[in-house]
């Protein structure tokens, strides 16, 4: 029945169930609400209308049981659904730390994916089923917002910013993405497919041929060719701060703050380079901002995350066991 009618899209990811509740929720409150009002303007229409044309109306007192009444039975309904909405918004916020990690950038007027292992996709989105996902979302030119219904989810993707957001599929099939934010001319034509496939079916659409270069590789082709490696040295005594053991973790800022290392503050870090200075080094990285493109950026950033296990300088000897050896 609701392939034939559908009253809204279908349900297919882990927040779709929460979110669908919530609306019918609040759908079912104001329907009661529009219902029961309609009903006594009707009844108060006719029980007291004037009967005689020089009919006075008796005088009304306020009934303070009422005025409470009709405070607090709002304020409870109102605060049930704020707080069920809060927790689905906060699960949504919160991403769990086994994602499968796609990069999402936005243009005029198409979308360009890229899968964990390179290989890249315009317009189409393949995810296994019940695998957490996360997307990491660009723009190169304006506004855009990437949305798939069926899994009730949408994001902003703002240029000179990265967003994340996150969603289990929870049935195979393909769903329609689109982009909910106008952003020019061509904009109603800016969406595409995402492809859920079975966990096999995904690995074995994976490893086949994509024509495209390993992000890590790419990156760190591109290291060399921006001559990153004459400051940020693997030992940590360049002009700059090591790359090693990086990615996730928490950096201390010259200013005493700290700072995750996230793939947003390596954007930053690549474009903005004195936006954030790492404590002990001097602001004398230049900026690459209009020499490198956003694909540019993910390449360097999946060559940075690949360093995380890489040892980190200072802390290699505190980790080394105690042999009594100098």
């Amino acid at each position: 029945m609701q392939s034939q009618l559908p009253l809204y899209p279908e349900s297919a990811s882990n927040f779709a169930p929460d979110v669908d509740g919530l609306m019918l929720f609040i759908i079912a409150v104001c329907i009661f609400f529009a219902v029961a009002i309609t009903i006594a303007v009707i009844y108060f229409f006719f029980r007291y209308k004037r009967k005689e044309p020089g009919d006075i109306g008796a005088p009304i007192h306020g009934d303070m049981r009422l005025e409470i009444t009709w405070i607090v039975v709002p304020f409870f309904l109102l605060m049930a659904m704020f707080g069920w909405g809060a927790v689905i918004y906060v699960d949504y916020r919160h991403t769990p730390a086994d994602t499968l990690d796609v990069y999402v950038i936005g243009k005029q007027w198409m979308w360009k994916l890229e899968q964990p292992n390179g290989r890249r996709e315009i317009n189409e989105l393949h995810v296994p089923v019940n695998r957490n996902v996360r997307l990491v979302m660009a723009s190169e030119d304006v506004i855009h917002d990437f949305s798939v219904p069926a899994f009730r989810v949408k994001m902003d993707v703002v240029p000179g910013h990265y967003n994340t957001m996150w969603f289990r599929p929870t049935k195979a099939g393909r769903y329609h993405f689109f982009c909910s934010q106008y952003c020019g001319t061509s904009h109603a034509i800016m969406g595409g497919w995402v492809t859920v496939m079975e966990p096999d079916e995904y690995a074995a659409w994976l490893a086949g041929t994509s024509g495209t270069s390993d992000p890590v590789a790419l990156g760190a082709k591109l290291y060399n060719e921006l001559a990153c490696g004459t400051c940020h040295l693997p030992d940590g005594k360049g002009r700059g701060p090591s790359y090693n053991g990086v990615y996730g973790s928490k950096v201390k800022l010259a200013d005493g703050s700290t700072v995750v290392a996230d793939e947003a503050y390596i954007r930053e870090s690549i474009l903005q380079p004195n936006a954030k200075i790492v404590a002990g080094f001097q602001p004398v990285m230049p900026s690459f901002q209009g020499l490198v493109s956003e694909d540019q950026i993910l390449a360097l950033t999946a060559y940075i995350k690949a360093q995380k296990d890489q040892p980190v300088p200072g802390k290699s000897d505190a980790a080394a066991p105690a042999t009594g050896k100098k």
